[in-house]
Parts: structure tokens; C-alpha cells; sequence
């Protein structure tokens, strides 16, 4: 009985031994199987990392030659000047803008903010039109400095070079001026007038002498003051033109005139106006007789006129050898080309004459050559 106990036991023992050996070998396995799956894990992802940091090594190293190559370098140059000249299109956009704002909020007008936006053409209006006339290089242009001009407590105009003034003071009058005292006209400093000697009447094209001719160059040339006179033409043919030209030479000839002799060209209004059909190239020709005879006389010929004159009315390249005396009423005369009188106002005030007369500034000396 005992020896069968012993024997129970012994065998129970084995069992457990059997047991106890195949948990340890599972486990151990178990282990073994996770050390390995760790292992393999830790290569996979060892393996991705250093894939993924040679792709992207690689791409940098791609980007970086592509910045380098000359193609890319071209198209990147094309971008930036696009992106610039976008930015710089709307920084013009503003800047117009607000110019414009500023043209009209100061009562400009339109034709002054016109100006400043088309600096290499000539702005005009005539007969509710606008004109852009382009801006010739192939004619002589001034060269008068715009802060050289200064404007008198006495609202007088004057040019300054070096400090020095260079403009020579002087008017011009007609029998619209009625009788003017002359003594009183030197005594406030005018240097020269120029006189209307006569008109072509723009109807019946008959010559008159103006009524005042006479007695104002006179008087002027007694109180020291240099002369210049001036026809206002209605010529309609070379013929007319030279009769002009005769008349003033003849009503020249017992005076000392140091000025130039003026052929005053300015349209006419009205459906009678007998010179209001010409063409350009029409009313030229009779300014080129007119000027031709004066010269050959020995006196030095010149045109007077303002912007629609010198721009619509007559070819101004065919002109350019004469001298202009170029009418504009403003602080600042708009005009390019050479002329050698400014008249600046219509409504100046001298001593010695009563009401308004226009003013002028000389940029030469005609009366002592310079």
C-alpha cells in the first residue's frame, strides 16, 4: 500500500516536471519570437528612415541644380520682372490718381491734368476738341529753365539767369489803348512796345493803318523806349500778303525801328471771316512772302500767334527760321519750340496808361543786337 503511494507520487512529480518543461519552452520560444519581430521591426523602420533621408537628399539635390541651371535662372528673372512691373503698374495707377485728384481739387482743369500725363505732346483744346500734337525732335526746342522765371510783387514776369536778369521788359498797344502818355510809359520801366502799324479788315480785306500808329511810335521813340511794330493779317494769297509787307515797309520809313516787324496771325470767328477757309499750307506760304520781304528790307521779320496758331493754323517746320513771339496767358509758358517773346497777360498795368494792357518779356535785346 505504502509502495503504491510512493509510486503515485513519483509519477505525479514527472508529470509536472513534463509540464513545467513545455511552459518554459513556450515562453522561451514566445521570447525568442518577439526578440526576432523587435529585430525585424527595428531594421524595417531603420531601413524607411534612411530611404526616406536619401529621397529627400536627393530632391534637394535636385531643386538645388535646377536653381543653378540657366533655364530656371530665366524663368525666375521672367517672374520677378512680371511681379515688379505688376507692383509697379499699380503704384503708376495710384500715382495718377491721385495727380489727378490733386488737378482738380486746385481748379486746374482738364486740359492742364491732360498735360502732365502727356509730357512729350502738346495738349490743346480748340472748339471743345482736344488735340495731342506729338512733340517734334527734328525742330529746335528752347531752352528756358522753369524756375528761372520769377514772378514780381508787381505782377510782372521775369527770367533770371545766374542771378542776373536776362528779360527785357515791354508791351504792346494799339488804339484800344487810346492816347498814352509815354513819358509816364519809360518812367515805370518799359524798354520796348510794339506798335499795331495797321489791319487787313476780315471782310472786306481793305489795308487800314491803325488810328494811333502814328503818334504812338512817335511819342515811344522820343521817351527812349525802343520799337517793334506789328500787322494783323487776313491775306488770302501770296499777292495780299506782299501788298501787307509793302504797306508796313512804307509806313516804316521815317522811323528808327529796332524790333522785329511782326505779322500778327490769329483766327478769326464769324462766317464772314475771309481768311477762315484757308488751308495750312496756304496761310504758310502767304506768312513766308509776308517775312521774306520784311527781311530783304533789312528789318528782322517775326510771327506772333498762340498755340492754335502755331499748331493748327500754320506747318511750324516750315517756319522755324523766323522768330516767334508766342502768346499764352499763365504763370508758365507751354509751348517747346524756340521763340524769342513771351506775352504772359492780356491784363498788365503801366504807368501812363489807361486800363489793361498786355505785357511782355524779350529773352534777346533786339534794340542793341544781343
Amino acid at each position: 500500500m505504502q509502495d503504491n503511494n510512493l509510486q503515485m507520487r513519483a509519477k505525479r512529480k514527472g508529470k509536472r516536471r513534463v509540464e513545467n518543461g513545455i511552459l518554459f519552452g513556450s515562453i522561451l520560444l514566445c521570447l525568442i519570437t518577439l526578440a526576432a519581430i523587435t529585430v525585424c521591426l527595428i531594421m524595417v523602420f531603420k531601413y524607411r528612415a534612411s530611404q526616406l533621408e536619401n529621397e529627400t537628399v536627393m530632391q534637394e539635390l535636385e531643386v538645388m541644380q535646377e536653381m543653378y541651371t540657366k533655364e530656371q535662372v530665366d524663368v525666375l528673372l521672367a517672374e520677378k520682372e512680371q511681379e515688379s512691373a505688376q507692383e509697379a503698374s499699380q503704384q503708376t495707377q495710384e500715382e495718377i490718381l491721385t495727380r489727378m485728384k490733386e488737378s482738380m481739387l486746385s481748379g486746374e482743369g482738364a486740359v492742364k491734368m491732360l498735360r502732365q500725363f502727356y509730357p512729350d505732346e502738346i495738349v490743346m483744346v480748340d472748339n471743345n476738341q482736344y488735340y495731342f500734337i506729338p512733340i517734334l525732335d527734328t525742330v529746335a526746342h528752347h531752352d528756358y529753365k522753369p524756375e528761372n522765371f520769377v514772378h514780381t510783387v508787381d505782377n510782372l514776369i521775369e527770367y533770371y539767369e545766374d542771378e542776373k536778369r536776362i528779360s527785357h521788359k515791354g508791351i504792346d498797344v494799339s488804339k484800344y489803348q487810346e492816347r498814352i502818355d509815354w513819358e509816364k510809359v519809360a518812367q515805370d520801366e518799359v524798354e520796348y512796345a510794339f506798335i499795331r502799324v495797321g489791319i487787313r479788315g476780315y471782310t472786306e480785306g481793305e489795308i487800314l493803318e491803325d488810328d494811333t500808329f502814328a503818334y504812338n511810335i512817335r511819342h515811344a521813340l522820343e521817351n527812349d523806349i525802343a520799337v517793334g511794330v506789328y500787322f494783323f493779317t487776313q491775306a488770302t494769297s501770296i499777292e495780299e500778303a506782299q501788298e501787307e509787307a509793302q504797306f508796313v515797309l512804307d509806313a516804316l520809313e521815317p522811323y528808327d525801328v529796332t524790333y522785329p516787324v511782326v505779322l500778327d496771325v490769329e483766327a478769326v470767328t464769324g462766317t464772314n471771316a475771309r481768311a477762315g477757309e484757308l488751308t495750312k499750307e496756304e496761310r504758310t506760304q502767304y506768312c513766308i512772302a509776308f517775312c521774306d520781304m520784311i527781311r530783304q528790307a533789312g528789318y528782322t521779320p517775326m510771327i506772333y500767334g498762340n498755340l492754335k496758331t502755331f499748331m493748327l493754323m500754320l506747318d511750324y517746320e516750315k517756319l522755324e527760321e523766323y522768330d516767334k513771339w508766342f502768346a499764352h496767358y499763365d504763370e508758365q509758358a507751354y509751348f517747346p519750340y524756340e521763340f524769342k517773346i513771351w506775352q504772359y497777360t492780356d491784363s498788365g498795368t503801366v504807368a501812363g496808361i489807361k486800363g489793361d494792357v498786355d505785357m511782355n518779356i524779350s529773352f534777346e535785346d533786339y534794340a542793341n543786337g544781343r
